[in-house]
Parts: structure tokens; sequence; C-alpha cells
């Protein structure tokens, strides 16, 4: 076998093992609620983490115009709006701001 394919394969264990064994685990262990908070906190944590970058960086020399953008999207969730009104509302208003200034 070629030093690629052992490589490759390293690779899919690696990436493979942090992904089955929660799978397997998951329903053998008794969690405490806070931990049960917790793990249901990441998703979002990982958005935020995701998500602020790209809103700083729309103007980087304007970042006020990502931040209104992502204001915008959160008083469009917050009024509880399909995701596309959110995702186009954000879009629009940092476009606006964008050809405004």
């Amino acid at each position: 076998m070629s030093e690629i394919m052992w490589v490759i394969l390293g690779m899919a264990v690696v990436t493979a093992v942090p992904r089955v064994v929660p799978a397997l685990l998951v329903g053998r262990i008794n969690l405490s609620p806070a931990v049960k908070r917790w793990l249901e906190a990441i998703p979002y944590a990982a958005l935020g983490a995701l998500i602020f970058p790209g809103i700083l960086t729309v103007d980087e020399t304007r970042p006020w115009i990502g931040l209104i953008g992502g204001a915008t999207a959160v008083l469009l969730a917050w009024l509880r709006l399909h995701l596309l009104f959110v995702v186009g509302g954000a879009i629009a208003a940092a476009a606006v701001l964008k050809g405004m200034t």
C-alpha cells in the first residue's frame, strides 16, 4: 500500500472516531441536566463562531455595515420570521447600507 493510501486511511480513522464513539455512548451514559444544557448550547456557540467573523468582514473598512446586517438578522429572527426572510433581510440591510455609503 502506498504512503498516500496510508495517509488517507489515517485521516479517515481520525475523522470517524470522534463521530462514532459519541454515537455509541450517548444511550449508555446518564448525563446530568447541566451537562445536557451545556451540550445543547454547543451548536449555537459554533454557529456564532462561524458567523461573527463573516459579519465583521462584509466591508473591512466599514465593519458597522456587517454589524447592522447582523443586528437586522437578530431582530427578524426574534420576530420569528421564516429563515428566508431573516437571511434576505440581513442581506438587504447590508446591501442598502453598502450602496448608500
